[in-house]
């Protein structure tokens, strides 16, 4: 209910400005100006508060303060990019109307995020039979590289193709903020996770033992794989495609081709990518 109120206002808000748009001032009406020789641009104290450094540093801050952090609308998002991922991309539109950027401004998602890898990757750790110490270096090695080392590469590079090649008019005033690239990622990494960190953990050596040479067991397996690259690359088409100054986003839908060839031979031929996985995981701790 919060949040269909909250969705309510942002509409009502939108509205009312669009309203207030086409309505011209009366003359000797009090508005906000520019200097009458800043050809519309910002204020320096302004453009200020809105740079990259500052808008980070806004963000990092924040990391510090828990009670600033909305949990409630953070898992609001999570449950959302399962059921109705538009809706998610919907709420980054009012931000930018409110707050003037696209990027989250508060960590809770990136906090919820980090939890929910942390759990997962101890389950790992208890269903490989790893002992403390392996499953503490399991989660370093998740934690840092495969979520953010390896989400910073994707982010930067997302971020580069997109200012590169997919904007309509290339201008400094319309551009992808890296932050955005890496929300981007977070959003589509987080179904990703729960799938292949989560719910894979209850079949491995259970059910229908998905790490086995059996055919229902990589044939589950890697279903599961299959549906959860599947909402990563289609929540990152999303994402990206919400921005209204982009152009060609569905390029961003192509490696389903290879994606389904890929899913076509791993059946055929007998590849277990759960298995590959869990083996991949016990190398590094040793």
């Amino acid at each position: 209910m919060r949040y269909q109120v909250q969705e309510a206002f942002f509409k009502q808000l939108r509205e009312s400005c669009s309203i207030s748009r086409r309505i011209k001032p009366k003359a000797g009406a009090m508005l906000p100006t520019t200097s009458p020789h800043s050809n519309g641009d910002p204020s320096p104290r302004d453009a200020a508060r809105h740079t990259a450094g500052a808008k980070r540093y806004k963000y990092l801050r924040r990391l510090l303060y828990f009670r600033q952090m909305d949990f409630e609308f953070a898992i609001w998002q999570m449950l959302y990019l399962f059921t109705s991922p538009q809706r998610v991309y919907r709420n980054f539109h009012y931000r930018k109307q409110t707050k003037d950027q696209w990027a989250r401004d508060d960590p809770a998602f990136l906090v919820l995020l980090s939890i929910w890898l942390c759990v997962s990757t101890i389950g790992f750790g208890l269903v490989l039979d790893m002992g403390v110490m392996e499953t503490v270096k399991l989660l370093l090695w998740v934690v840092f590289v495969d979520c953010i080392g390896v989400g910073l590469l994707i982010s930067t590079v997302m971020w580069f193709i997109s200012n590169k090649y997919l904007l309509k008019h290339p201008s400094r005033n319309f551009d992808v903020e890296w932050g955005y690239a890496f929300d981007v990622h977070l959003n589509a990494f987080y179904p990703l996770l729960v799938i292949l960190h989560f719910l894979q953990l209850f079949f491995i050596n259970h059910l229908v033992v998905i790490n086995s040479e059996w055919f229902l067991g990589y044939f589950v397996g890697n279903t599961l794989w299959l549906i959860a690259i599947g909402y990563y690359l289609y929540i990152t088409f999303l994402g990206y495609n919400a921005l209204p100054f982009l152009t060609n986003t569905v390029v961003l839908l192509y490696p389903f081709a290879l994606l389904g060839l890929l899913y076509i031979l791993s059946i055929s031929l007998g590849w277990n990518f759960t298995q590959g996985l869990c083996w991949f995981y016990k190398y590094r701790v040793k």
